[in-house]
């Protein structure tokens, strides 16, 4: 049985599934460290900084988070053209590892009472090593499932990389919550939150052998076959300029999207509206795994009415519900904290199903990862990682706790502009494949 992909070669189911599953992986790895990050980002504060260095440790934890975004941009500049250059496959295998090795070492790393300021400088380099590997990660992972997917269900199959996503953040925010509810607090902060981050080693050895099996993407070969399998980083910035910011328009809704409900909702809950810790996390994750059994439906319905539609209807949700939303969560009742999470999950849900069968579609093949990857971690950089630390500052300045929702409503109102403008490019070949090139209705140039 085979499918026609988008350079009009045939391949093996087996194969897509495989390409959709190792890659949909190491995204799960990716926010699997984000999620236990979030969820312990309390007790970080707590062991990796002075407790009478002044101001407030959670926020200190979360500039930690947010510093390490300042190298992801560089990490998308060394891997994205790397990619162009030698393979998708290749720069995956490379970016899980370091991805788990950033993890692993924070569960190893002595605390401030045993090292004092070695400690936060510890955790400062396995960020940063976090953050250079992720600047890679995501965009080889989209392009290469975009590359082997069929062009009527790219959508669909391009879904599971958020799938992926979901399930990381599902199960680092799940293991965070059985290893605290078993062993207690204090135990919890004295040494059991290591447990998570050096679960990271086994899922990154599995995630690698799985990238090692995988030959690259019939798009990527048939670049190589035609000698364009060299697209280089000057050639992106300056021939390819338009799409790069329209691509950073666009991964900024995501990803503020995905930082502020993903990421920072969980220290929102508990310091800005007193949540308990468990009721919270519950909520949380029931919520995170209703979005994981709907985020194909929007992948799907992409195939059939174009992203655009979709992405349109997101971005107007959050201007409209984004307030209504965090106004359920101050009432802190049980069904209102449903409904406020509800809203935020499903609009959420509708950007996350539909944006990475979007984004390296706007690229041609010789510069898509280069250029997906250099703008996504830009855009990732300013915007995603930086949000959890701006909001939590905002908040502290004006005493308003509907900060959040007032930053989701800027973002989908900004992101509205690169949604009109980029290409329509459901049902159609990629840009640069061969499908494109023999005559087939091509998506117009961005």
């Amino acid at each position: 049985m085979s499918d026609t992909v988008n350079d009009d070669r045939s391949v093996d189911s087996d194969d897509v599934r495989k390409a959709v599953t190792a890659a949909g992986l190491g995204n799960a790895l990716e926010w699997f460290d984000f999620s236990i990050y979030a969820y312990t980002a309390s007790t970080i504060g707590q062991v990796f900084f002075a407790a009478d260095s002044g101001g407030d440790s959670l926020l200190k934890s979360l500039m930690f988070f947010a510093v390490a975004f300042a190298v992801r941009p560089l990490g998308g500049l060394f891997f994205g053209p790397l990619g162009d250059r030698i393979g998708r496959s290749k720069v995956l295998a490379a970016t899980i590892i370091m991805m788990s090795l950033g993890t692993v070492m924070i569960g190893l790393m002595p605390t401030y009472a045993q090292i004092g300021i070695w400690a936060p400088i510890g955790l400062l380099a396995a960020r940063l090593i976090q953050g250079f590997s992720t600047g890679g990660e995501y965009g080889g992972a989209a392009t290469f499932i975009v590359e082997y997917a069929p062009d009527k269900t790219r959508g669909f199959l391009a879904s599971f990389l958020e799938f992926g996503t979901l399930g990381g953040y599902i199960v680092g925010s799940a293991l965070v919550f059985v290893v605290q509810l078993s062993m207690g607090d204090a135990a919890f902060t004295e040494w059991g939150w290591r447990i998570p981050f050096l679960c990271a080693a086994p899922l990154g050895l599995f995630g690698l052998y799985l990238r090692l099996r995988l030959e690259d993407s019939p798009a990527f070969e048939e670049a190589q076959e035609n000698n364009e399998a060299d697209g280089t980083l000057g050639e992106v910035v300056t021939t390819h300029m338009r799409q790069l910011l329209l691509c950073i328009g666009l991964t900024l809704i995501l990803n503020i999207a995905y930082y502020t409900v993903l990421t920072y909702l969980p220290s929102y809950l508990e310091t800005i509206l007193k949540i308990g810790t468990w009721e919270a996390s519950g909520l949380l994750i029931l919520v995170q795994l209703v979005m994981m059994s709907i985020i194909f439906l929007f992948g799907g319905i992409s195939d059939r009415t174009g992203r655009k539609p979709v992405l349109i209807g997101a971005c107007i949700g959050f201007i409209l519900f984004a307030w209504p939303a965090f106004w359920l969560l101050s009432l802190t009742t049980v069904w209102s904290l449903i409904g406020g999470l509800a809203i935020l999950g499903l609009l959420t849900v509708m950007l996350a199903g539909v944006m990475p069968s979007t984004l390296p579609a706007i690229f041609p093949t010789r510069v898509r990862y280069g250029g997906f990857a250099i703008a996504y971690n830009v855009s990732t950089s300013l915007f995603g990682g930086t949000a959890p630390l701006i909001i939590q500052w905002l908040i502290g300045e004006t005493g308003d706790n509907f900060i959040p929702a007032y930053y989701l409503m800027a973002a989908a109102a900004i992101a509205l502009i690169p949604i009109m403008l980029i290409p329509e490019t459901a049902n159609r070949p990629l840009p640069g494949s061969r499908g494109q090139n023999m005559g087939k209705k091509p998506a117009p140039a961005a």
